[in-house]
């Protein structure tokens, strides 16, 4: 990946993720925000892709990043947590896999169908399974803080 593709991969992202917020009607001073929270969350799977953790550990992790920055957000910014990590979960979302199951169902191709069925799924709890985590590691910190105090 050369730096003009990284740079409008960034780009892509931070839009894409602004983009849809403004879709769900989240507040204006929330947009900025959660199109960063976005790109780190797509800039952690595309680092676990190159080292070759996979898809799955990539979204995994970029969830659990997302999770953890949206809390971060929602406690800066004083608004809810949602509206910042649903708008940056866009990035990770299998859409492509989604379209390629689809098409091939459609077109008769049902091995190859059933390979990005599997794709799809596997993605979408790895996603799910990671604000999971990333709830745990939100209140593991909060414990930490108060025996600190």
């Amino acid at each position: 990946m050369t730096i003009t593709e990284f740079i409008i991969d960034v780009v892509g992202n931070y839009v894409a993720t602004i983009a849809f917020g403004i879709l769900l009607n989240i507040p204006r001073r929330a947009l900025n925000l959660s199109g960063w929270i976005g790109v780190l969350g797509y800039l952690l799977y595309q680092f676990i892709i190159v080292l070759g953790g996979g898809y799955v550990v990539g979204n995994l992790l970029g969830a659990v990043a997302i999770g953890v920055a949206s809390l971060q957000a929602a406690r800066w910014k004083k608004m809810p947590m949602i509206l910042f990590n649903i708008p940056a979960l866009v990035p990770l979302v299998p859409g492509g896999q989604a379209y390629e199951m689809i098409k091939n169902f459609a077109l008769g191709q049902n091995d190859t169908a059933l390979t990005f069925l599997l794709q799809v799924v596997m993605i979408s709890g790895a996603i799910a399974f990671g604000f999971l985590l990333s709830e745990l590691v939100n209140r593991l910190r909060q414990r930490a803080w108060r025996k600190r105090e």
